[in-house]
Parts: C-alpha cells; structure tokens; sequence
C-alpha cells in the first residue's frame, strides 16, 4: 500500500566518517543530485559557515568539525533531522542571518520556491558574509542556475563554475561589493471567497502568493455544499500554506486547526488571522506531527503539495492521507482536491474503504468518510 505514517514519520541514520546523518521521508535534500554535487567540492574557508538552504544537511557536512557551521532551515521535516544528526541549525528564513558574521556561505538555489525568494536568499548570503567571504552556489541549469549565478555576481562580484556535472553546478564566488538593503518583505492581497472579504498577508516564497488558487476555492465550494455548517466542527488544514483554506474555515464557525511544514507560510497564516480577527491553530509541524496522538477531528481537508518527479512531494502528499485515515473521528470526513490526473482513488480506497469524486472542474475534490470503529 506505500508509505505508512510510522515509516513517513522515521528518521533513518546514515552513518559517515564524521558521526550520523539523519533522513526521513519528507525531507529534502538527500539523494539530491545538487546537494550531492555541492557535498563533493564544497571546501573550509575561514572559521565560521552558513548553510542557507541546509535540508538534511548534506550539502555542509563535509565542513563539520572543520569550522564552526550554522544552518538556516524553514521546513520542519528537515529540521527533525538536522536535531537528531546533532547539527547545529536555527528554525528561520534566510532573510534572519546575521549580518557580516560569516566567512563562507553554503547555498544550494531554493530554485522551486520562486525567483523572488532565491534573490532574497542571494542576498542575504552576500550580506552574511564579511569582506572578501566567499559563497558555494548549486543549482540545476534547468531550473535557472545560469540566471541566479549572475545575480549572484552582480551582488557580490567574482565568481566562477567549479563544478559540472550533467545539468547540476555548482560556483565559488568571493564578496567584493557591500549589498543593499534588504527590501520590505510583507506583501498582501485582497480576495473575496464563499462571499466574504479577506486580506491575506504573506512573505516571500509561499504557495499561490497574490491570489487564492483555484483548487483551494473548489474544495471549500464542494465543502460548503456536503457540510452546510461547521459551527464547532474540529477541522484540521493538512498542508495549511498562508490560509486559503484555514480562514474561510474559521469564519464559518469551525475550530481550525492547521499545521504546515514551512516555516514562512506558517508566519504567513499567523499573520492573516490575527489581520482578519479570526481565530485557529497554526503549528509548524511535519503533517501532523505537532498534534498531540490522541487528537482527533470531525474533518479535514488538504490541498496537498504536488509537483511532477517529485519523490519528495509524493511522500508527503501519501503521508496526508495516511494522517488523514489516522485522525479523523469515526464517520469523519476528509476531502482533498488534487489535479485530475493523479490517481489518489486507489489510496483513498484502500485507506478508507470507500471514496466519492464530488467535483470536478479543472481540478478534483475526493471524499473519504471514516466508518465507525475503523
């Protein structure tokens, strides 16, 4: 059947000639081409590094025990690791570095989370950095190295490829220019959803930033329709982002509860409610992680993360229905929009015993209900 919630939940040791490196399902950046290329050159320089885009940490291992090496981590499936590996690593986006404190950078390009968080990221590299401090730069060419490395250079200055390897680079570059500022990072938007007015606040580098996407806005429809009211109905947002889901959720009565493996949308979401005087749980969590094992809920509903080839993803999205299956209360219900094309019928089949397809209009909203004492 795949992936069950204990196995998606498990931290895997990896033993290497410095100690233990942890890896779960979830977690990226192990068995990642770019992350294994920077882990092959990347060298000492100095006393002290950063790793902005750390994953599991794969990519600065080779540093450790060899200069004092910080990391910058926002998802908190890959934090799980870094703790249990021992690594020293800070739950922040890129953008809380401390500045002019570093004499090497590690960055391994955040390429799928958007061109705007990638230049937050370069630069905030360039100003972490001291004078003449030098950065390793990966990424794919295929996914906007070239662009991003002459960003990089304009930022800081020289810059070379010292790695090629099929599609993968990765470049050095050393700091010969002071960086700008960083720009104002709060943006916001206004969206009219199942008739009711929002403001949604958001940082860089989350899901659907500037609008609501349609997915979301089929669910809740489909919702709405099978569900005609929520008032005091425990809801748990699987996968929450910056609230398209948990917002609507909470005006109409439920109590919500959302948790999120970004940390950045995480921020976003809090800052949404309390701007629109609404009420919800949101946790940083790895699925479901944050709750405690006894919590159960009425319903939940999840716009789960998809992209294609993505083990990553496809791991976390068969997690959501595993957590889904786990944590509803008998005669529960769950409901998940996905494009067409991905096949979660079978899962939801043989999770649940049962499925309905309420909707379809460019994307799809399933149905599971959980029978009692199942």
């Amino acid at each position: 059947m795949g992936l069950s919630l204990a196995e998606y939940h498990r931290l895997t040791p990896l033993p290497h000639p410095g100690g233990v490196l942890y890896v779960k399902p979830g977690a990226r950046g192990y068995r990642d081409p770019v992350y294994e290329l920077l882990q092959r050159h990347v060298a000492p320089y100095g006393g002290r590094a950063l790793d902005l885009n750390p994953g599991v940490g794969w990519g600065s291992l080779p540093l450790e025990g060899r200069m004092e090496v910080e990391r910058l981590e926002t998802s908190r499936a890959a934090f799980r690791c870094l703790e249990r590996s021992g690594l020293r690593a800070r739950l922040a986006p890129p953008w809380e570095a401390e500045e002019g404190a570093y004499d090497l950078v590690v960055l391994a390009l955040p390429a799928g989370r958007g061109s705007q968080y990638v230049a937050l990221s370069l630069l905030a590299a360039a100003r972490a950095l001291r004078p003449l401090g030098r950065v390793y730069l990966a990424g794919d060419k295929n996914k906007g190295f070239e662009r991003y490395f002459k960003e990089a250079k304009a930022l800081l200055g020289y810059g070379e490829v010292v790695a090629r390897e099929g599609a993968y680079r990765v470049a050095l570059l050393e700091k010969e220019k002071a960086p700008p500022p960083l720009p104002p990072l709060w943006q916001s938007f206004q969206a009219r959803i199942l008739g009711q007015a929002y403001t949604f606040y958001h940082l860089p580098g989350v899901f659907s930033a500037g609008r609501v996407d349609k997915a979301s806005l089929l669910l809740l429809e489909a919702l709405v329709t099978a569900v005609p009211s929520l008032k005091g109905r425990r809801v748990l947002d699987l996968g929450a982002g910056y609230g398209a889901l948990t917002l609507p959720l909470a005006r109409l009565g439920a109590e919500v509860t959302a948790v999120e493996d970004d940390l950045v949308s995480v921020l976003s979401l809090r800052r949404s409610l309390e701007e629109n005087g609404l009420e919800a749980r949101a946790l940083h969590s790895d699925v479901d992680e944050a709750l405690t094992p006894e919590e159960r809920f009425d319903i939940i509903v999840t716009n789960p993360p998809f992209h294609v080839g993505g083990a990553v993803i496809l791991d976390v999205a068969q997690a959501f229905v595993e957590a889904a299956a786990a944590r509803l209360k008998p005669g529960g219900g769950f409901f998940l929009v996905a494009n067409p094309f991905l096949k979660y019928e079978s899962l939801l089949e043989a999770r649940f015993g049962n499925f309905k397809t309420l909707l379809v209009r460019e994307y799809k909203v399933l149905f599971a209900k959980k029978e009692g004492g199942r």
